[in-house]
């Protein structure tokens, strides 16, 4: 099983140093071993499709991924 959560290209503009990047969030159950959904996380340069990272996250690994970024808008003045 896999359920997409949210997907969406970054806005920051493409150059040769930072190309743009895709993301997405989705639910599976694919892990052989172990007793728990998983947060999957993915990240590539748009349009290099198949190229990216992807993360399998544990319930308490994906909370503590949303801690930090949310201490990352928080030290910018965007909590």
């Amino acid at each position: 099983m896999k359920k997409s959560i949210d997907f969406a290209l970054d806005d920051h503009p493409d150059d040769d140093e930072l190309p743009g990047t895709a993301w997405a969030v989705s639910i599976v159950d694919d892990c052989e071993g172990c007793a728990d959904l998983r947060v999957e996380v993915n990240v590539e340069e748009r349009g290099r499709n198949g190229e990216g990272l992807t993360m399998h996250l544990a319930p308490a690994s994906a909370r503590r991924l949303a801690a930090a970024i949310a201490a990352a808008l928080k030290e910018i003045g965007e909590a």
